[in-house]
């Protein structure tokens, strides 16, 4: 894990707000249409729509968040569903607990 990529990633607001709007998805998104649970996370679309930014922007967030670990995707057809790893978000705080 690098603690570095994955505050520079909560550096941003949206991003952060995405992790925590995840934490709990019945809570923050409405149901889903064609799966009727949250199991797999959030469809990209549901997250775009509560941001209110651009799909090829909150693509680019998910993928940085992906690529450090932060969400993991899961595709049902053509649509890709996110949710937290809450294990390398645990990790990180640990890290940042134990070297500052």
């Amino acid at each position: 894990m690098n603690i570095v990529e994955i505050s520079k990633i909560l550096s941003n607001q949206t991003r952060v707000d995405i992790l925590k709007w995840l934490k709990d998805p019945e809570a923050n998104f409405p149901p889903h249409q064609d799966i009727d649970h949250f199991d797999d996370g959030v469809c990209v679309g549901f997250i775009q729509d509560k941001t209110g930014l651009s799909q090829s922007t909150i693509s680019t967030y998910l993928n940085s968040m992906q690529n450090a670990r932060l969400v993991i995707p899961t595709r049902h057809g053509k649509w890709t569903y996110y949710k937290r790893n809450d294990d390398v978000i645990q990790a990180y705080m640990k890290s940042l607990k134990e070297e500052l």
